[in-house]
C-alpha cells in the first residue's frame, strides 16, 4: 500500500512560513496526513527541494507559491488562491518574526514591518479563506500566536502585541463560526529551536536549554491538540487545567465590564471630589 493509499486525501492545506521551521514541518505532518500542500514563503529554493523531498516520499501533490507576505502584490497573490481554491481545506497561518529587545532599543520602522506581516497579512489571508470554508461549510483555520499573547513581559512588548492580536482574533473567529462547520485553534509555543532567535537578534545559544523545544516537538503537540479539540493549544504547558481556569475567569468577568454606571470604587472618589470643590 502507498503512502497515498493509506491516507485518503483530505483537500489540501495552505502553510504560509512554510520552507522551515515550523512552516515545514506542518508540511511534512500535514502531507504525511493526507493533505496536498501549497508552500508559501520567500525562498524560492528552499520551497521547491522541500516540494520534491515531501512529494516523493508522501505521493502528495505540493505546488509551491513564492510570495514576500510584506508585500501587498504577493498577498494579493495568496489572496486569490485562498479565495478561489475550494479544495484548500485547512490554513496554517504561520509567516510571522519577532523581536527579544525592550521597545525604547527598537527600530520603529522594524517594528512596523513586523506588524504588517504578524497582524495585518494574518488578517488578510484569514479573511480570504474563511469565507469560503463556511460557504462549503468545512475547513479548518490554525493561527501560529505565542505564550507572549498571554506572557507580554517576556520579550519585546510590540511582539508581544501583535501576538496577543492573533489569540483574540483566533477566540472571536472561535465564536463567529462555532455553527459554521469552521474549526480554528490559535497555537501558542514557547521558545522553539527556529531561526526566529536569530533574527529577533537573540542567539538560540543563548537561552536555557530546557525551556527550548524542537520545532518537530512542538508541531506534533500542537496537532494532537487540534485532533482533541483544542481551541487553544500551548504545547508546553503541563496542566491544561491551567488554561481552562485563565480562560473561564476571562469569561466570567466579561459579563462585568460594561455598565451604565462606573464601579463603586470611582463613584465614591468622584463624590468625594465633588463635595471638596
Amino acid at each position: 500500500m502507498t503512502a497515498t493509499q493509506a491516507n485518503p486525501n483530505k483537500g489540501t492545506a495552505l502553510i504560509t512560513g512554510a520552507s522551515s521551521g515550523i512552516g515545514a514541518v506542518y508540511a511534512n505532518r500535514l502531507a504525511r496526513r493526507g493533505f496536498d500542500l501549497i508552500l508559501v514563503a520567500r525562498n524560492r529554493e528552499r520551497l521547491a527541494a522541500l516540494a520534491t523531498k515531501l512529494s516523493d516520499e508522501t505521493g502528495r501533490k505540493v505546488e509551491v507559491l513564492p510570495a514576500d507576505l510584506s508585500d501587498r502584490k504577493d498577498i494579493a497573490s495568496v489572496e486569490a488562491v485562498l479565495r478561489t481554491r475550494g479544495d484548500i481545506t485547512l490554513l496554517v497561518n504561520n509567516a510571522g518574526f519577532g523581536a527579544a529587545g525592550p521597545l525604547l532599543g527598537s527600530d520603529i520602522d522594524k517594528m512596523a514591518d513586523m506588524i504588517e506581516l504578524n497582524v495585518s497579512a494574518l488578517t488578510r489571508l484569514t479573511y480570504a479563506a474563511v469565507p469560503g470554508f463556511v460557504e462549503r461549510g468545512a475547513g479548518t483555520l490554525v493561527n501560529i500566536a505565542s505564550i507572549v499573547a498571554i506572557s507580554p513581559e517576556t520579550l519585546n512588548g510590540v511582539y508581544g502585541g501583535t501576538k496577543a492580536f492573533v489569540l483574540a482574533l483566533s477566540q472571536s473567529l472561535q465564536h463567529e463560526l462555532k455553527d459554521k462547520g469552521v474549526r480554528v485553534q490559535a497555537v501558542l509555543p514557547g521558545a522553539t529551536a527556529t531561526e526566529f532567535w536569530g533574527v529577533a537578534g537573540v542567539p538560540m545559544a543563548h537561552l536555557p536549554k530546557e525551556i527550548v523545544m524542537t520545532a518537530q516537538d512542538m508541531v506534533d503537540a500542537a496537532l494532537a491538540g487540534l485532533d482533541q479539540g483544542e481551541q487553544v493549544t500551548i504545547p508546553a504547558l503541563p496542566d491544561l487545567a491551567e488554561w481552562d481556569a485563565f480562560d473561564a475567569a476571562r469569561r466570567a468577568m466579561s459579563g462585568r465590564l460594561s455598565s451604565t454606571a462606573p464601579a463603586a470604587r470611582y463613584r465614591a472618589n468622584g463624590a468625594d471630589a465633588a463635595a471638596r470643590a
